[in-house]
């Protein structure tokens, strides 16, 4: 079969390889499409801090069953989306059913080998059916269910004040899924580019690039008060940093995000304002039944959140154009 390996930083070729064997429990998916997120870029730089090379990438997937066990559920030539978080099921984390954090977790295409490549087999729990998703929209659900678990930690309110740091594909993704649980959401980047396209094309008005004129603009939108949640979606370490500055006293600050830097802050403002520190970190099943039910619902414009489209086995070719250009790219897709 035909993969994707990310060999070091900055070399991706395309390989043979032989097709997966499937084990007892597991289910064969035939790959038919791949999303690219920062994580993929992250690990085409180099600065992923949880990957060994060689690798072959792809966690936002969408494909096909091939063949499953005697008795399962799921049906050959059945649509599928896959959670990409395998977890071992009995540590403290699985035990409280959060195996999002699992301490022993394994994510396709970072801690192991993904499906930027034609056949993969996953466990069947991992697999999560579509029924009437087209592929592109299940290529979308797990990093829409990043942005849909991250809302969920910050238990928002209605009419609340939130503001997104970051107008990449995981911050619309906080803002979408903050604004349909009746948020007030403010989004800001260091890309005009991008915020243009959040704005005109996603309905998220109200937006404004990180400029010296921001912090004005900030408390202009909440009469001087700061915001009741933020979120930090940018992967950068000043930028979540900086951010603690923008919650309001008695506010949620949600880190999306993941560096490889240690973060500071001060702790007097910290503790002055009460504030409460949030990480979010992948998804649960839930969230991504949740994204689904609210795609098939109309809720998420999932038909202008995909900017690019190519063909996988250009991935070599395509990939470093799509790094230079990421102010264009808000989802790119890869078909096999």
């Amino acid at each position: 079969m035909k993969a994707i390996v990310c060999e070091k930083p900055g070399a991706l070729a395309l390989v043979a390889q032989p097709e997966p064997v499937r084990r007892a429990g597991e289910v064969k998916i035939r790959i038919r499409r791949v999303g690219l997120c920062g994580t993929d870029f992250h690990i085409i730089s180099g600065d992923q801090p949880y990957l060994q090379y060689p690798r072959v990438m792809g966690h936002e997937l969408a494909g096909e069953v091939v063949a499953t066990d005697e008795g399962s559920a799921l049906r050959p030539g059945e649509t599928v989306t896959l959670n990409p978080y395998l977890a071992c099921g009995g540590c403290i984390a699985c035990r409280r059913g959060k195996p999002n954090c699992c301490t022993h977790i394994r994510v396709l295409g970072v801690h192991i080998d993904g499906g930027m490549a034609e056949y993969i087999c996953v466990p069947e729990a991992a697999v999560i059916p579509i029924a009437d998703l087209s592929l592109d929209q299940a290529a979308m659900v797990e990093f829409l269910s990043i942005g849909a678990h991250a809302a969920r930690r910050a238990q928002l309110g209605a009419a609340e004040r939130v503001l997104v740091a970051g107008a990449g594909p995981i911050g619309v993704a906080a803002a979408l899924f903050a604004r349909l649980a009746g948020a007030e959401v403010s989004l800001i980047d260091t890309s005009a580019q991008r915020l243009d396209y959040a704005s005109r094309q996603l309905g998220l008005t109200q937006v404004h690039p990180v400029t010296d004129a921001l912090p004005a603009w900030l408390a202009q939108r909440t009469d001087g008060d700061m915001f009741d949640c933020v979120f930090d979606a940018t992967g950068n370490a000043g930028a979540i940093e900086k951010g603690f500055d923008y919650v309001a006293h008695g506010g949620r600050y949600v880190l999306i995000s993941v560096v490889k830097d240690a973060i500071t802050f001060s702790d007097p403002e910290f503790h002055k304002r009460e504030m409460q520190l949030i990480g979010s970190r992948n998804a649960t099943r839930a969230d991504f039944e949740y994204v689904i039910d609210s795609i098939r619902a109309g809720a998420i414009p999932t038909d202008r959140l995909r900017t690019h489209a190519f063909a996988l086995a250009d991935m070599p070719r395509v990939a470093p154009e799509l790094l230079k250009d990421q102010g264009s790219v808000l989802k790119a897709i890869g078909s096999f």
